[in-house]
């Protein structure tokens, strides 16, 4: 039987038919449907954790204890991970461990593109990329293969486009969840330096026999075409040479660390040329290159953003003797010659969205904001214009008192915004360092009930699991006293009076402060919602303030008309009738104050 799959949802039956029966991770875009899909099937555990790292620890501890494993985030995850990952490479595994790093050419959700094939080549772990959904469920077994054949970790990389788009997938009965026996190994499991040491000339040891292994794995394969110009590719690309030169001879490559360097001089030999197609950086090519092959890549390819059938076309055409098909030649010109183009659609964020008040207010202050990442990543944007910076999960609070330390006149003006779900990943230890430091540093804790940029995942102060079982709140306010903060104060950002006084009175403290700001966001099914606002526009003076919330239901139908209301988009939350300064706006039905 075959059914269409998402990537990631080809990922998770891959994992319960091959006998997976422990699965962590952080929600990340693109790899958040994974331990969804997967926390479905029946005798499994699966489990958000508050960060990669300690998804990663407990994917060890479990795969130390016999179980099959499954390790899930995107790929700036991996960096938090890193710690355990290094020194998992020197342990091995006992049960089968599959680490899933979600790439994401394009950043369409991410604050970098890196290509995390790189951590395979440092760690001196193996590498599979899948190029469709079918491939990404078969080379969930193959990948446990290698891993218990092996003795080591095997990092599975996909890109967003696998991970997103559907194909057809053969499904099978699920195989046995066999739990291996724990044996007692200090020398294997603890990495003290005289133990290391031992493990280092094993991992060695290891990478030579993967080596091996690389040049008959049936993951690489050639597909003999025209010899004018030979293709080596991995992963989505595959798909994409397949359209764009679809009479060209290919080296599909789906273990792509360590590399078959005797596959691909054999390739090599049987092309004209030879030209490396692959997503993001040329971890390929540079290998190839090292071979002493001569070939070309990112001289003609882009080493950004994703790749297409039409790039490709566009970018090896001028090559010459290599057939490339018309439609993707002819492609800008039809894209050039179309009907105008749609308006752009700027992220931003809902109507009835908690983090709106929050943002308009610390702009009304004139505060500088050290952000952090989010839904209330988008304060940065226009209308609001309310951040001034974003680094990575949990960097707002180092970075408020660094810049506090730097110069101190920014310590009364400066404070940092993170989200519940951000701030137990990675915000603590940067409160405890705020405290510890002697810091003065305001922080805004923006507690919206959920982890809502991936799609509303459940979080240690959600009260719930991913598999829907209650679970304790850690309760934010006292965790913050606990670190040493005595200034801990809860407001909801809706009331734009309490919130502007909170503000200004703990960015006046000269000692660290923290904001519990909690609303539930918009979309919960748990969020209040209240009659939608309507203008009087026999009241309205026109001035556009109600506009610098940057609400999506309120809009001018026409340039210097006065502002509109879209009933079916205002969920009532009542921020523009707090910003009316003539009382125009009300809540539908009730009269004109």
């Amino acid at each position: 039987m075959k059914e269409l799959l998402s990537g990631n949802a080809a990922i998770a039956r891959g994992a319960f038919e091959a006998g997976i029966t422990v699965a962590a991770g952080y929600p990340g875009t693109p790899s958040t449907e994974i331990l969804e899909n997967f926390a479905k099937y029946p005798d499994i555990y699966a489990q958000w954790s508050p960060n990669e790292k300690v998804a990663l620890e407990v994917g060890a501890g479990a795969s130390i204890a016999g179980a099959r494993v499954l390790v899930t985030m995107k790929h700036v995850g991996v960096n938090v991970a890193a710690d355990p990952l290094f020194t998992l490479s020197y342990t091995g595994v006992n049960g089968g461990l599959i680490l899933i790093s979600a790439d994401d050419p394009g950043m369409h959700s991410s604050q970098n593109e890196q290509d995390n094939r790189f951590y395979a080549l440092m760690n001196k772990i193996p590498c599979l990329e899948p190029s469709d959904s079918q491939e990404a469920k078969d080379m969930v077994a193959q990948g446990l293969e290698i891993s218990e054949q092996f003795d080591t970790p095997v990092m599975l990389r996909l890109t967003t486009r696998v991970s997103h788009s559907q194909s057809f997938v053969e499904i099978e009965e699920p195989g046995p969840k066999n739990i291996r026996p724990y044996t007692k190994d200090p020398l294997k499991y603890v990495m003290v330096p005289a133990y290391g040491r031992l493990r280092r000339i094993f991992l060695e040891e290891r990478t030579a026999q993967l080596k091996a292994y690389s040049e008959n794995c049936p993951l690489n394969f050639i597909e003999w075409g025209d010899r004018n110009v030979g293709v080596i590719t991995s992963g989505i690309s595959y798909h994409y040479i397949k359209e764009a030169l679809p009479n060209a001879s290919v080296l599909k490559l789906g273990f792509t660390h360590p590399l078959p360097e005797n596959l691909i001089k054999e390739f090599a030999a049987g092309v004209e040329r030879l030209v490396v197609v692959e997503e993001l950086e040329p971890f390929l090519e540079l290998q190839i290159k090292a071979l002493g092959l001569t070939v070309h890549g990112k001289d003609l390819l882009p080493s950004y953003g994703e790749l297409s059938a039409s790039i490709i076309a566009r970018s090896l055409a001028p090559l010459g003797g290599i057939a490339v098909a018309e439609e993707y030649l002819a492609q800008p010109e039809v894209i050039a010659a179309s009907e105008t183009p749609l308006p752009g659609r700027p992220p931003v964020m809902c109507a009835g969205c908690p983090h709106r008040g929050v943002f308009y207010t610390l702009q009304k202050n004139k505060l500088v904001v050290s952000g952090d990442i989010g839904c209330y990543t988008l304060g940065s944007m226009s209308p609001l214009n309310a951040m001034d910076t974003c680094i990575c999960m949990g960097a707002s609070i180092g970075a408020a008192l660094g810049m506090e330390k730097a110069n101190p006149d920014m310590a009364r003006r400066t404070v940092a915004v993170i989200g519940d779900s951000t701030f137990l990943h990675s915000g603590v230890t940067g409160l405890i360092d705020v405290v510890y430091n002697g810091g003065t540093s305001t922080v805004l804790i923006l507690d919206n009930r959920t982890t809502a940029m991936t799609g509303h995942q459940e979080n240690p102060a959600t009260g719930s699991t991913l598999m829907g079982k209650p679970a304790p709140e850690v309760d934010l306010e006292a965790l913050v006293r606990a670190i040493g903060v005595k200034r801990v104060r809860t407001v909801d950002p809706l009331n734009l009076k309490e919130l502007d006084q909170a503000v200004k009175e703990e960015t006046a403290a000269m000692e660290p402060s923290v904001i519990v700001v909690r609303r539930p966001c918009a979309l919960l099914k748990k969020a209040i919602t209240s009659e939608p606002a309507e203008v009087n526009k026999e009241i309205c003076i026109n001035c556009g303030i109600c506009l610098k919330l940057g609400c999506p239901a309120i809009s001018r139908q026409e340039d210097k008309a006065p502002p509109h209301v879209t009933a079916i988009q205002c969920n009532g939350c009542g921020l523009c009738l707090q910003v009316c300064p003539k009382g125009a706006l009300v809540k539908r039905g009730e009269e004109n104050a």
